[in-house]
């Protein structure tokens, strides 16, 4: 809250506020009213003119955007008319376009305020507007100045004080905004270093939980070899059992530890982009899938120069979870057929892995990139919901898109682009 401030022997004068917002109108009273000025408030220009007819004011505060009438409209009625032409105007704008400061040269404006407003600044405008308009000789008809601007003619009729007043105004008004700026730049600039050392300090954890996560599981894993070592043929079928349990359980937990920790990396570090044959790495990706299941008839169709502008590790894992998902969700077909290509989509490269599996229904496609979200229906494939997950965060990080196209029974098709 502004403390108390010296108007300049102005307390007393009668200010006409002009504002359509009962609830902007509410607030300027009460700053100008705790600062001893007079305070009359009109709802629209009609109602103005009609109180400048009754009670002359020292100064009018209006706002521009008004039904029937602007703020700009108003001004020139006020200064066209000999009763009240020397009233000070102030036009509250957001000044967003150079042609409000035209247009408030054009209709006699004195003063700019721009939107949002803080109380010193409002009260620091009007104490000069009411000072500076006792030393003002010139506030008379002048002969027109026509200039144009952005292809539209305008008439300038302000005095030499109305429009060194606007300017500055103006110009005051872009050094705050600047300020502004520069003071959210430097916030923004010290909340990214507080992002990034947050960002190593989780990097550091997940390796320090990975590394104390497995231990344990090592020894787990250890023990149990150690036990069918030295029980050999002692250990009944269901002691067996449960050994067996044990190793899936270890194999479980350390598969799902490192999931995560991959999943951690693909939205941190720097990006090392380079040129990179998507094709290539596919092809390798492919070989290693068929090993995990020699029997099984995939056809995997590979599209020649697949050239991309990428970070070829995060890259290399996007394709192993996308090849690797139309992997698995094939695994019912008798002949599966798994496809990587390219296609222009409105004058984008798009790249895209398609398979002949399940599908799924569009209604489900958002749900697919939520990490550990798994669609209905998907239960008898192995899975733990992240490697969507991952491909949406590293195809994020190229400042790329992401998306999914289906339909049950008629397979799945993934679209990426990357960011050049």
């Amino acid at each position: 809250m502004a403390e108390e401030r010296d108007t300049g022997g102005n307390s007393g004068e009668l200010i006409l506020v002009v504002e359509d917002s009962p609830t902007q109108a509410a607030q300027l009273r009460y700053m100008l009213e705790k600062h001893h000025y007079r305070v009359a408030v009109a709802g629209n220009a009609g109602e103005a003119m009609a109180m400048i007819a009754a009670q002359l004011p020292a100064l009018v505060i209006s706002d521009i955007v008004m039904p029937e009438m602007d703020g700009y409209e108003l001004c020139r009625h006020i200064k066209t008319r000999d009763d009240c032409r020397n009233v000070p105007v102030i036009l509250l704008t957001s000044l967003v376009d150079p042609r409000d400061v035209i247009k408030g040269l054009e209709c006699g404006a004195d003063n700019f305020i721009t939107k949002p407003y803080n109380e010193e600044h409002l009260l620091s405008r009007v104490s000069d507007m009411l000072t500076n308009r006792h030393h003002d000789q010139e506030n008379h008809a002048q002969p027109g100045l026509e200039i144009t601007f952005g292809c539209q003619k305008y008439l300038i009729t302000s005095n030499r004080r109305q429009i060194l007043d606007l300017l500055l105004s103006t110009y005051e008004s872009a050094i705050r905004k600047n300020n502004e700026l520069i003071s959210a730049r430097d916030e923004l600039g010290a909340l990214n270093s507080q992002l990034t050392a947050a960002n190593q300090e989780l990097a550091a954890f997940n390796y320090t939980v990975s590394h104390d996560l497995r231990q344990p599981l090592n020894t787990i894993s250890s023990a149990c070899q150690v036990i069918e070592l030295l029980s050999g043929d002692k250990l009944d079928e269901e002691s067996k059992r449960y050994i067996k349990m044990a190793h899936d359980g270890v194999k479980q937990m350390s598969d799902l530890i490192s999931t995560l920790l991959r999943f951690a990396q693909s939205a941190h570090g720097e990006l090392h982009r380079k040129m990179v044959d998507l094709g290539t790495i596919a092809r390798v990706i492919a070989a290693n899938l068929r090993m995990t299941e020699l029997g099984r008839q995939v056809t995997f169709m590979i599209a020649e120069g697949l050239m991309a502008n990428c970070d070829p590790v995060l890259l290399t894992l996007v394709l192993e979870n996308l090849l690797g998902n139309a992997w698995k969700y094939t695994s019912a077909q008798r002949q599966a057929v798994i496809e990587l290509g390219s296609a222009e989509i409105d004058g984008k490269t798009v790249f895209f892995v398609r398979d002949n599996g399940p599908g799924f229904s569009m209604a489900d496609a958002e749900k697919l990139f939520i990490p550990f979200k798994r669609l209905p229906g998907t239960a008898e494939f192995k899975g733990l919901g992240i490697g969507l997950a991952t491909v949406e965060r590293i195809i994020r990080r190229h400042d790329g898109k992401v998306w999914a196209e289906g339909e049950p029974g008629r397979g799945a098709t993934f679209y990426f682009t990357l960011h050049p």
